[in-house]
């Protein structure tokens, strides 16, 4: 259980049965399946484990060096680990430049995500507006997220259910190896430097505070929801 934005417990199940969803990658996209498997593991030991005392990558990286080993710093390195070896796999193990940068899009996408999860359905509309792009330029996982995310909208939207760290870091992941399968160098650079800029916003702005202050950005936020 955890905590929502209304200080309600709703269930965190909802994580676990959107990485079981994802695992459909397998059939298409066997890369993508082990990250999805991989960062999702990785984010249920941080739901189930972790605490708030610590929060984004100056959180986590700043207790490392003080010698303290969070579970984010762990999720941080696992997820990290994972995207540099399915984006060895995904560029058939050549070492290029821009392989760094499809490690990035992965572990990146997984924190990404995350970033989202913070009211009902967000991460879910960021996550499809994600794919939709990716569905028409033929990765293969693309339509695996989409039905993953459809799947969980209804609980999710109704404030029901999270899907947590675990299922936000498994979308995201396999968001990332999606993009990497149809971005060449410079798509995977400019899409690696668009959520490393996103990831160092959050630590600095509130993106609930800035979707409120959009009426259209809040309009879509809140599309769904119940009244």
């Amino acid at each position: 259980m955890r905590t929502n934005f209304r200080g309600e417990e709703v269930t965190l199940a909802e994580g676990p049965a959107i990485v079981a969803g994802l695992c459909a990658t397998a059939l298409v996209d066997p890369p993508a399946a082990v990250a999805a498997l991989s960062a999702g593991s990785l984010g249920l030991v941080d739901d189930l484990t972790g605490t708030t005392d610590r929060r984004g990558f100056a959180g986590h990286l700043g207790a490392l060096t003080h010698g303290e080993l969070t579970t984010g710093a762990v999720k941080i390195i696992g997820i990290g680990v994972t995207g540099l070896l399915v984006a060895g796999v995904i560029d058939r193990r050549r070492l290029r430049p821009d392989t760094l940068l499809a490690a990035g899009l992965i572990a990146g996408g997984a924190n990404l995500i995350n970033l989202f999860d913070l009211r009902p359905g967000r991460a879910l509309k960021v996550s499809a507006l994600l794919a939709t792009p990716l569905l028409l330029a033929g990765a293969p996982a693309a339509p695996v997220v989409l039905g993953a995310a459809a799947g969980a909208a209804c609980d999710d939207l109704a404030g029901r259910s999270m899907m947590g760290d675990t299922g936000a870091n498994a979308l995201g992941a396999v968001l990332g190896v999606a993009a990497a399968r149809r971005l060449g160098p410079r798509g995977r650079a400019t899409g690696f430097a668009a959520v490393l800029a996103l990831t160092l916003a959050s630590e600095a702005v509130s993106f609930s505070k800035v979707i409120e202050s959009s009426p259209v950005l809040r309009a879509i936020d809140h599309w769904g929801r119940p009244r």
